[in-house]
């Protein structure tokens, strides 16, 4: 079995890299930052000896290097079983005054990543019949917050996205899961002052993830919901 996942170095990505691995899936990752990355697939091919355990620095951001990345994998020969569109950035601003050029920056990121990764693998996960896509949308998906601006934007239209996706592969006996995670503890949270037992663990999402993508072939879990036991910050 093999698990694809863009933004994997680190964390939400890098968990379920961990939980697909711990899960006996092959692993083909890709992350900008090449460093990081070598360091992922370094400390997992450590935890997992005999894993497949493969990666390619793209930026998401870039159609070009998108359907290249999907490419990649098909010229592997890799069977998509578990696709996870996870590449993502938050950038602050309000839509006011949020600089020029910041909402395309992020919808190139946050939504053209997965739909054009999604598009170039698609022809191939239809023929076989099979396969599942997880869409990492966020709370921001549907509730709208101070400063979230164009983040909030771009994060509504995956899940737009991750819907009519849904629908469209019904037929073709592909699952589509839409997750949307409040608060998780991950780099970019170090140093706000939040203390972390306020909220989730990238372990958490990762596990329900996972648990989702092991259902029989009749069974689909269309949306993922989580927050912190606390509620949103």
């Amino acid at each position: 079995m093999n698990c694809i996942i863009t933004g994997a170095s680190r964390g939400l990505g890098k968990a379920m890299a961990e939980r697909f691995a711990a899960g006996g899936y092959a692993l083909y990752l890709c992350s900008r930052n090449e460093k990081h990355l070598s360091g992922t697939i370094g400390e997992l091919t450590a935890r997992f000896p005999g894993r497949t355990i493969l990666g390619k620095a793209v930026d998401m951001g870039s159609k070009e290097q998108a359907t290249a990345f999907g490419q990649w994998l098909l010229d592997g020969g890799v069977e998509i079983d578990v696709l996870i569109n996870n590449a993502g950035i938050f950038l602050p601003g309000s839509v006011h005054d949020e600089p020029e050029g910041l909402l395309e920056q992020l919808m190139s990121v946050n939504l053209y990543s997965a739909y054009h990764l999604t598009r170039k693998l698609l022809p191939a996960m239809m023929t076989r019949r099979s396969g599942h896509i997880f869409n990492i949308c966020s709370i921001a998906s549907f509730k709208a917050y101070a400063n979230g601006g164009a983040y909030s934007i771009t994060k509504y239209a995956l899940a737009g996205f991750s819907a009519n996706l849904r629908e469209e592969l019904k037929p073709h006996n592909i699952k589509v899961t839409s997750v949307y995670p409040g608060a998780t503890y991950t780099d970019s949270w170090a140093g706000s002052g939040v203390a972390p037992e306020r909220i989730m663990e990238s372990a958490d999402v990762a596990e329900m993830v996972y648990t989702a993508s092991r259902l029989s072939p009749q069974a689909t879990v269309e949306e993922i919901l989580l927050r912190p036991q606390l509620g949103d910050l």
